[in-house]
């Protein structure tokens, strides 16, 4: 069985939109695309091809599909491994939209999400991606569907843009499972699903 694993890329402000190009994903107006570009140094790139090397097949949202789609299938490098795997292994993107994809190796999931990408799950040898796609990622957290989430925070404030975990957002707890921070100063941080939050209060008891 596979593991649902989850990377995003986020501001110190929480925001996911866009960080690889201006043009990436202007919606909403938003004008501050591609900032991450600046800060992907070669501590970032060893961490992304990590990544990459253990997936087995990609579960999309139709934003992020739309945007991979337009760009990854033109990249025929053999040595770029990104591209290898994001061209060659299966890729499933959810939406009622979608007709007839064009990138090879698409199928288009639109039905019961918990059960189609459970099932995903089951028969995945090795682990089935999500990149990007926040609301997605929403959705299989609200589901207790995600095992794994990559977050990696950069270190610039946008003040405008989507949020990744907006108000609203199921409350749910992570258990940390590594980390590092690049040279650059993005902080790569793993956690996986631990269920719901647990509360307690720091003050003192009345007969302390």
């Amino acid at each position: 069985m596979g593991k649902l694993v989850s990377t995003v890329f986020v501001t110190l402000d929480g925001v996911h939109q866009a960080p690889g190009g201006p043009q990436e994903d202007p919606s909403g107006g938003f004008d501050q695309g591609g900032w991450s570009f600046p800060l992907g140094d070669e501590d970032f790139g060893r961490f992304v091809t990590e990544v990459f090397d253990h997936a087995g097949a990609f579960l999309l949202g139709r934003r992020t599909y739309d945007i991979f789609a337009s760009y990854w299938p033109k990249v025929t490098d053999p040595a770029n491994l990104i591209a290898a795997k994001l061209n060659a292994l299966p890729k499933y993107v959810v939406s009622s939209t979608l007709g007839t994809p064009e990138w090879s190796g698409t199928t288009v999931i639109g039905g019961d999400l918990a059960k189609e990408v459970q099932a995903l799950k089951e028969s995945t040898d090795g682990e089935l991606q999500v990149h990007g796609s926040g609301a997605l990622v929403r959705s299989l957290i609200d589901l207790r569907l995600l095992d794994t989430l990559h977050l990696l925070t950069f270190p610039v404030v946008l003040g405008a843009g989507r949020r990744l975990f907006p108000d609203g957002t199921v409350p749910t707890r992570f258990r940390h499972t590594g980390g590092r921070v690049t040279g650059a100063g993005v902080s790569i941080q793993t956690y996986d699903l631990a269920g719901d939050p647990e509360y307690g209060s720091y003050e003192l008891p009345e007969d302390a």
